[in-house]
């Protein structure tokens, strides 16, 4: 019989330490979206170190280019909103 008791303690000592932990790591499925700025694992020394932005550079004549096809694209844009005049018959 003293047996039967101690094994109902262990059991019942057990089944609270299992919803603590439970309770602790949080529910098995996550609802929703995951966080933004989840932390990356680093696994070597180099992937700790954060990466260099690359950032495009134009040329001059790539700049010329673009701001040609922008200041037609503006004009065109102007155009087009304008309202057409209408010759009235008369």
């Amino acid at each position: 019989m003293l047996t039967e008791q101690i094994l109902g303690l262990l059991i019942a000592e057990r089944d609270k330490l299992n919803k603590a932990i439970e309770a602790l790591q949080g529910p098995t499925k996550r609802m929703g979206r995951p966080p933004k700025n989840a932390l990356p694992t680093p696994t070597s020394q180099e992937s700790a170190q954060p990466a260099k932005k690359r950032h495009r550079k134009f040329t001059a004549a790539q700049r010329k280019q673009q701001a040609e096809r922008m200041k037609a694209f503006w004009a065109a844009k102007k155009a087009a909103s304008k309202p057409k005049k209408t010759a009235k018959a008369g």
